[in-house]
């Protein structure tokens, strides 16, 4: 069934415009003012509203097994709650045990994420190596559409990858045309600290930032921009926390390196003061990695995001209920890591950053979705208004407010780290592959309706933007 959209405004990343949008077989056929409803249409009133690209988080942990346990949201419930927040795309890790085969994981991850509600894609971990990963590494990008690859540097005796396992990898990405990616915390030095800390008898949570200043993420920052730009490859930064990595950032992309940052809304929004809160259950839900920094790093990260330095904002989203953060009772250290966000990124950047006049409109869109296809090399595709494109859609009431709780979000976890903020502007209506899915606080999704979004390496020939052309050339298009 087509949908029309109509009298609403839309605004992409470098444009705003009165239109109407008609979506058809899960695409965008029409933008242009006063369009025509085709037969049985069904028709959704978007005046006084923004129709924008539906968000595109680029990093979740949906089912992970981590730190003894496995996180509680999975693909099903994880999505659906995107939708719920406008959020129409994830980009999921795979990430494979030590010696694992990349293949095998990646098999294991294609079967979970068969329940999503909206479309995914992955980045792919690699987390030792030999011959297999090197081959490996080819196949996903040449017959899987996997164009990334995560290093973590931190997590010492579980998936940290030591500097060989950096320069072998990266090597490989720039043979590929595929992009590294890097959590960037010194593994060495968090373990050093965290066991002097255990052996001071300083346990809880309150510890957890003490054991991850911000210095050891500048250092793994800098190291791993300095291989990249040795060996020539482009770089992606995760959830970047503090102004130590931020500076890194801008002085690469100074010099002319192509380094790319991504920063959550938490550490935007939340300050290192929640680990000092006498409940400790509090103070354990609110740990992951990097942890919340104290209030001058959200500022940089603030105007980083505003200047270009940073170019995409995304979750981390990665649960844990109580009963699981309560394996660290007794030490700091083992504690599961992660925090939710993924129902929530839009709402708390539109309120913090378009309602203060620290984003336009059309930054919002750049941050929440166009960059992030454009990096990962699905723009247009994803990440924009126009014909031909995915009818991935959000369309965003800024008069609409919303108080955020664990009581109400469908997010599968029992905290919120936006617990009882009030936020104006949020979705009205989610659409995903032209359908409706969210309406006014009901969701109507379809166990299962995600598909998986394969994404070309840059070296292609073929590049999105080429694809993109030619798929929707008007022979290719039945506009009827």
């Amino acid at each position: 069934m087509a949908l029309l959209i109509k009298n609403g405004t839309v605004i992409n990343a470098d444009q705003t415009l009165k239109a109407d949008v008609l979506c058809d077989n899960g695409k965008i056929v029409a933008v242009g003012p006063d369009l025509d409803a085709p037969a049985n249409a069904e028709v959704v009133d978007a005046a006084g509203q923004y129709v924008m690209p539906g968000g595109i988080d680029p990093h979740t942990h949906m089912q992970l097994p981590f730190m003894g346990t496995v996180a509680s949201e999975d693909f099903y419930t994880g999505t659906r709650a995107g939708l719920a927040g406008g959020t129409t795309m994830i980009i999921d890790f795979v990430i494979p045990s030590p010696q694992q085969p990349l293949m095998e994981a990646y098999a294991t991850w294609r079967e979970w994420a068969s329940r999503a509600v909206s479309d995914y894609s992955f980045h792919v971990a690699v987390t030792w190596w030999d011959d297999s990963v090197h081959e490996d590494m080819g196949r996903l990008v040449k017959e899987e559409g996997v164009n990334s690859f995560k290093h973590f540097m931190a997590y010492k005796n579980a998936i940290m990858a030591e500097d060989e396992t950096l320069v072998n990898s990266f090597n490989r990405c720039l043979e590929l045309g595929a992009m590294p990616t890097v959590h960037a915390e010194n593994g060495e030095l968090v373990y050093h600290l965290q066991q002097k800390l255990i052996a001071q008898g300083l346990t809880g949570p309150e510890s957890h930032p003490q054991s991850r200043p911000s210095e050891v993420e500048g250092e793994a920052a800098n190291r791993a921009i300095r291989i990249a730009q040795a060996l020539g490859v482009p770089l992606y930064l995760v959830h970047v926390s503090c102004k130590e990595a931020l500076n890194e950032i801008a002085r690469a992309r100074q010099e002319g390196q192509r380094v790319y940052g991504e920063v959550l809304a938490g550490h935007l929004e939340i300050d290192d003061s929640v680990y000092q809160n006498e409940d400790w259950g509090f103070a354990a839900a609110h740990v992951m990695s990097p942890p919340f920094r104290p209030k001058e790093h959200q500022a940089a990260l603030w105007k980083g995001l505003q200047g270009g330095t940073l170019q995409t904002t995304a979750t981390d989203h990665c649960c844990f209920c109580a009963e699981q953060k309560a394996m660290g009772k007794d030490n700091f250290s083992m504690i599961p890591n992660g925090t939710a966000g993924v129902e929530d990124r839009l709402m708390i950047l539109w309120d913090s950053g378009v309602n203060t006049g620290r984003l336009t409109m059309n930054e919002f869109v750049a941050v929440t979705s166009a960059n992030t296809a454009q990096i990962f090399n699905i723009y247009p595709q994803k990440g924009r208004i126009v014909e031909g494109a995915d009818a991935d859609i959000v369309i965003w009431d800024p008069t609409l407010e919303k108080t955020i709780s664990a009581k109400t979000h469908h997010q599968n976890v029992d905290f919120n780290i936006f617990e009882g903020r009030t936020v104006k502007g949020a979705p009205s209506h989610t659409i995903s592959h032209g359908k409706v899915v969210y309406a006014n606080g009901e969701l109507f999704v379809e166990e299962g309706a995600g598909r998986y979004i394969k994404r070309p390496s840059f070296s292609s020939p073929f590049t999105a933007q080429k694809r993109f052309n030619e798929v929707n050339a008007p022979s290719a298009v039945n506009r009827d």
